[in-house]
Formats: structure tokens, sequence, C-alpha cells
């Protein structure tokens, strides 16, 4: 029998967004998941794109049409077909998200429709115009965007990341993330619950 929705805590991915061997991502994945996990409605674990030989997307079709070929695509399929929501770490590559998510995104469909995501986002203006164009492209997914997202950028993003100098790690500048961390998550869980009742109606 499947889990009763109301009760079941949401399993939520949290998707490493950057597979450059100079990476920053790691720093604010790792403090998401923490902060994920310490609440204690949500089962949360990290996905890491580096884990997955994804090739640049080479199907016949969107697996919304037809089962896909590669078989590591259809591993990472089964992957993320496990989870109820996703937080998604988010650089901002040229005003855009990395072309490793958009690749990892376009291998899959049915996977992500229903259910939600929220993002925790890096760079110049902390991330905010790569968080937007993810957005856009989860709303063809048919997934749920949380209204908030959390932004690291300007000077905690200096203080906290090498290629700035910064010596400083994500604890340090907490203070400033925590506010919109709980807001982000609250709605991450409200819509993985809803959305999880929706689909075991359907």
């Amino acid at each position: 029998m499947p889990a009763n929705p109301q009760t079941a805590k949401p399993r939520i991915a949290v998707i490493i967004g950057s597979t450059r061997p100079t990476r920053f991502a790691d720093q604010p994945a790792q403090w998401i998941l923490k902060q994920a996990q310490a609440r204690g409605d949500m089962d949360v674990e990290l996905v890491d794109l580096r884990d997955f030989k994804l090739p640049f997307f080479d199907e016949k079709a969107s697996n919304r049409w037809m089962p896909s070929e590669n078989a590591e695509a259809v591993r990472w399929q089964q992957t993320i077909g496990r989870f109820d929501g996703f937080i998604f770490v988010v650089a901002e590559y040229n005003h855009s998200i990395t072309g490793a998510l958009k690749n990892a995104l376009d291998q899959a469909y049915n996977e992500w429709g229903h259910k939600p995501f929220t993002a925790i986002g890096y760079g110049g203006v902390g991330a905010a115009r790569a968080v937007e164009h993810l957005r856009l492209i989860a709303i063809e997914l048919q997934m749920v965007s949380t209204r908030t997202a959390v932004h690291v950028g300007g000077s905690d993003l200096m203080a906290v990341h090498p290629a700035f100098g910064g010596t400083k790690t994500m604890t340090d500048i907490e203070a400033h993330l925590l506010p919109s961390t709980k807001t982000s998550l609250d709605e991450l869980n409200w819509w993985a619950k809803a959305t999880m009742a929706a689909r075991t109606a359907a």
C-alpha cells in the first residue's frame, strides 16, 4: 500500500548543478542539505551530476513520447523518479544555468512533472537570473516552483568563494541566508505534500 501523502515525509533531492573540477557548488550544497535535514519534516539526500555520465541529449525524442535508449539516461530518470521534490544548487553562467544542469533537465520529462522545487543560487547577483531561467524551463516540465529561493551573492559570495579570495565558510554567512532558507523550505514542503496527494489521487 502506498504511503499516506498526508503523513509521509516528502523525499527531496539536493541536485548539484555544476560538474566543473573546480566548482564551488559543494559548499552551498552541503549547507542546504544540512538545513533541510535538520527540519525533520522531509527525507533529503544529495544527488551529484558528476555521478552520472549523461551524454548531450541525443535521444529520438523526450521520454514524454518514447522510452530513452541510453542506459545512463534511464538510470538518471530512475534516480530522480524516486523523489517528491528538488532543491537545485544553481551556479550562474552568463545569466543562465550551467549546460550540465540544462542537459540533465532535458534527459527526463515524466519524472519531473507535478513535483516542486526550490533553489540555492550563487553568483554576482546571487544567481537570480539563472534561477529565473530555471523556473521558465521547469514550467515546461510541469514542475512547481517555490516563490522563494536562497541567493548567495555580493559580499557574502566574496567572503566564501575562493576565486574572490574568500576564506570564510557558509556557516559564517548563514545569518543572512537563514530567513529565505526557512521560507523556501517551508514552501517546498507544502507543495511537495500537495503534489504527493494530487499524484496519489490521480
